[in-house]
């Protein structure tokens, strides 16, 4: 009897563990299937370590503390051609809050600029792909006890709980001037049993691109050497 309690207890230190580790908005994935690139070049790739994307270069003989301004393209959209209507425009909504959140976000530590000059970064950003969150599947699977259940069994496999939605994205960063890469990453988020992602079904993926945003901004802030900088 003694064993069994402490296996009961054992896995609900579990499962709360789990839940409480997934609540956030959106978490990376562990893993993604890196396809032929619109943006970067994939043979410069290595995998990422810890607070990393899944897939990154940095060019080691470029000076971040260089540059001063930034030139932020419009957000591409991978499959475009592949989408109907209605799923155009939900991407589109997805690529232009993402264009903002660079711009809120790159706009506090440099100069926003439209026109290659001198000391400024290029940044390219393109949603590879992108799914909603599934509200019934989202509820069931975190009140229901066998729901519950399934739920672990699908993120001890996959990495993502049922019924959230999910987002990959790639970016590169270039000089301005003579296109020399500084900087590329893909990467892939999940999102978390956040309510929000219930009523919203698109919010995961918006939440990713937010979180790439901020992670972009503190990963520029620790090579140009910074000290205030904030971690996403």
């Amino acid at each position: 009897m003694e064993k069994r309690n402490s296996l009961v207890k054992g896995l609900l230190l579990f499962v709360g563990t789990v839940m409480l580790s997934a609540c956030g908005a959106s978490y990376q994935a562990r893993s993604m299937d890196v396809q032929p690139s619109t943006l970067v070049d994939q043979t410069v790739l290595q995998k990422g370590g810890d607070d990393q994307a899944l897939y990154r270069y940095v060019n080691p003989d470029v000076k971040i503390s260089d540059y001063t301004k930034i030139i932020i393209d419009p957000v591409l959209i991978v499959k475009d051609a592949e989408l109907d209507a209605k799923e155009r425009e939900n991407y589109q909504k997805l690529a232009n809050n993402a264009l903002v959140y660079l711009n809120q976000e790159l706009g506090q530590d440099y100069q926003i600029v439209t026109s290659p000059e001198a000391a400024t970064m290029r940044i390219q950003f393109a949603i590879i792909d992108a799914d909603t969150s599934k509200p019934a599947r989202n509820v069931l699977s975190s009140v229901s006890p066998i729901g519950i259940g399934m739920n672990l069994v699908k993120y001890g496999a996959t990495g993502k709980q049922s019924g959230v939605g999910e987002i990959s994205a790639e970016i590169k960063v270039t000089d301005a001037m003579s296109g020399m890469l500084i900087g590329a990453a893909i990467d892939k988020r999940v999102g978390g049993k956040s309510p929000k992602g219930i009523v919203d079904t698109w919010y995961n993926a918006d939440q990713a691109l937010l979180y790439w945003a901020k992670q972009v901004r503190y990963v520029m802030c620790n090579h140009r050497g910074g000290s205030n900088c904030v971690k996403p």
